[in-house]
């Protein structure tokens, strides 16, 4: 695909005159209230511009941030993943189960884990491509299915008590300041880099950006829509199993009710990082912005003693907000 067939698909493009594209500018939003949040958090309370809750924003949610990368793809595509936080709680459970219960190495059930997910996500990517499914009903009885899996391997937590994960859990990069970022955050960081560079310089992100804005064209283009579609929820259901192991890392247990409606948080980090709901228009760098937000949204309800529930409808506020907002921009 050309450059200029990239973009196309990528945005409506440049308004004729206009120095900022339209495309940019959900993303430029999204850092702008990114900033003006934070700062104005830092000046209101003491202690909230040090790097040890710039560490906290990223090791509580590593494993929404892994999902919300994974989501990205699929929404770009002009798909939904309604399963992605079930997958994440069966995965949690199963990999603590099997490292408690029946003594297995962790290396080997991570393994499995990954394989899990994987299979499923190919498993759904097919149905929704080949049979011409709807992809909201076909995740949403992914949800079911994973969730019923994680009740039916163990109905309440497990502990994980595991040399490995001993190990793991002292592995810790410092930032500065007396912070230290941990495995699930440089797991989610890396994910993130390799993530960027996919979606804007691979032949495979181009695919999904063109599948997003016309898949008919994009057949008509001679795209491997079929691959890149399965591939895409291949590629999230391995990220989802990845960030139920990443949860299991940070909590140190695994639970069958974990990431209860995760998945709606993920589409609401993505959405409020500017990607479009249809498809088609969106950036890697977004979602981690819309991340940002989300976390700092809670980090204040924390700071200033706020019940959680008011975070909740400010992030989803600030959906509304952007769901309007992509409909101005982006309308013809």
């Amino acid at each position: 695909m050309s450059g200029n067939e990239s973009n196309a698909n990528q945005g409506s493009g440049n308004t004729r005159g206009s120095l900022l594209p339209k495309k940019w500018i959900p993303l430029l939003v999204t850092a702008v209230v990114f900033v003006l949040l934070f700062a104005s958090a830092s000046m209101r309370f003491e202690g909230f511009a040090s790097m040890y809750v710039v560490a906290d924003l990223f090791s509580e949610n590593a494993f929404l941030g892994i999902t919300a990368i994974g989501m990205t793809f699929v929404i770009l595509s002009g798909g939904i993943d309604l399963s992605v936080g079930s997958v994440i709680g069966f995965t949690s459970i199963l990999v603590a189960s099997l490292i408690t219960d029946y003594g297995m190495s962790p290396w080997i059930v991570w393994a499995i884990a990954l394989t899990l997910g994987t299979t499923l996500g190919a498993a759904m990517g097919t149905l929704i491509h080949v049979y011409r499914l709807p992809a909201f009903l076909v995740t949403l009885g992914g949800l079911f299915f994973a969730r019923g899996m994680a009740f039916h391997v163990k109905p309440e937590a497990v502990q994980i008590d595991h040399p490995v994960y001993d190990r793991l859990g002292d592995v810790a990069i410092p930032i500065g300041g007396g912070a230290e970022l941990g495995i699930p955050p440089l797991i989610f960081l890396s994910l993130f880099v390799i993530a960027l560079v996919v979606a804007h310089y691979t032949r495979f992100g181009r695919n999904v950006y063109a599948i997003g804005g016309d898949e008919e064209s994009a057949v008509l283009m001679g795209l491997p829509v079929g691959k890149t579609k399965i591939l895409v929820y291949t590629v999230n259901g391995f990220l989802s199993a990845l960030a139920g192991i990443t949860m299991t890392l940070y909590m140190d247990s695994g639970n069958p009710i974990n990431a209860t409606a995760l998945e709606l948080d993920a589409i609401a980090v993505v959405v409020i990082g500017g990607t479009l709901l249809t498809g088609g228009v969106g950036y890697v760098a977004g979602t981690l912005l819309g991340l940002l937000i989300y976390a700092t949204i809670y980090q204040v309800t924390f700071f200033a003693s706020l019940r959680s529930s008011l975070a909740t409808i400010a992030i989803g506020m600030l959906l509304l907000g952007f769901i309007v907002l992509q409909k101005v921009v982006h309308r013809d």
